[in-house]
């Protein structure tokens, strides 16, 4: 596994706001306390000034949201699609189904920037899955389902959305990369053929082990994820009775045949050798992985290119590889 000197630095951008913010108590919060900060945070995140960090759209594509209709449940999913002009018409295009980061803060709107651009440039649909966030009643099996169901209904109405359902692939972010994971592990389960799959920054382990990772130690209190904020998330996560080997991605029983897989690793992350041992899980399974390290960037980064510049870098590495494994 790579290391990181200890004179590594995150980006000045990250270091102001770390500054400028307060970090809440995580141990302490109520439920109630976390309702009302989520809430406030994706406010926050989904305003205009936020895409001064998290990035201007691009204007090649067309944005919206829509509601997918599940058994039980309406599902809300951001929608990114290429400007008729880009893509005149076309109603097979790929899909790139996308899961956000946060766990128990978070939503869609934070990951416009990478996403519009990959619909625009591809060109292909992205759609983003607003998931049920971890809550003391909402584990993290809820927003699995979320991402699985929400993948099966595109596919299965391919002619409804304008994607050619051959040529998918799953692009998850964080939190969202363990859900995106997990889908890929279900739709080789299921038989339903995957062409790609992008995990940035990736969560892999919710067992006991988790915290052992060495990065973890290293960058237990990074500016942008903190060991507190990894425990609270565990905790919601897989709730006491809860199996977390099922939830874990890395202690898979099976990772063969799984779609080709990208793995991009920011090195200031605690979850930096999550990446790092996915990825070997992945090859030693046969399953081809690339793994990408970003020298000094931070978890969380590629949700925000207005401070991280190494964002830009990440998002040309995954358009490339998502352009060669959906080529038609």
């Amino acid at each position: 596994m790579s290391e990181v000197t200890g004179t590594e630095r995150p980006p000045l951008g990250i270091r102001l706001l770390r500054a400028l913010g307060k970090e809440p108590d995580w141990s302490a919060m109520t439920a109630e306390e976390l309702v009302a900060y989520r809430d406030a945070e994706n406010r926050k995140r989904a305003s205009p000034l936020a895409r001064v960090v998290t990035g201007f759209p691009d204007r090649g594509a067309v944005i919206q949201w829509q509601e997918v209709a599940l058994p039980g449940r309406r599902l809300p999913v951001r929608v990114y699609r290429p400007s008729p002009r880009r893509d005149g018409g076309r109603a097979d295009l790929p899909l790139v189904l996308h899961v956000h980061g946060g766990g128990f803060v978070g939503t869609a709107v934070q990951s416009d920037w990478v996403n519009s651009h990959l619909a625009a440039r591809l060109p292909a649909v992205v759609v983003s899955v607003e998931h049920r966030l971890l809550d003391p009643e909402t584990p993290l099996s809820a927003a699995v389902d979320d991402g699985w169901d929400a993948l099966r209904h595109v596919v299965r109405h391919a002619a409804q959305w304008g994607i050619d359902p051959a040529r998918t692939a799953v692009f998850g972010e964080s939190t969202g990369s363990m859900i995106t994971a997990l889908v890929a592990i279900r739709a080789r389960q299921a038989g339903l053929p995957l062409r790609a799959q992008v995990l940035v920054n990736p969560a892999v382990d919710l067992t006991s082990t988790m915290y052992d990772h060495a990065s973890f130690t290293r960058h237990a209190h990074s500016p942008t994820l903190t060991l507190p904020q990894m425990q609270l998330l565990h905790r919601f996560a897989v709730p006491q009775g809860t199996d977390p080997r099922a939830m874990s991605p890395l202690y898979a029983d099976d990772l063969s045949g799984l779609a080709p897989a990208l793995v991009v690793v920011p090195t200031i992350d605690p979850l930096a050798d999550h990446g790092r041992s996915y990825a070997e899980r992945l090859r030693a399974a046969g399953t081809p992985a690339r793994l990408t390290e970003h020298p000094g960037a931070t978890h969380a980064f590629l949700s925000m290119p207005g401070v991280v510049p190494q964002a830009k870098a990440a998002r040309a590495e995954i358009f490339e590889f998502l352009r060669a494994t959906l080529a038609g």
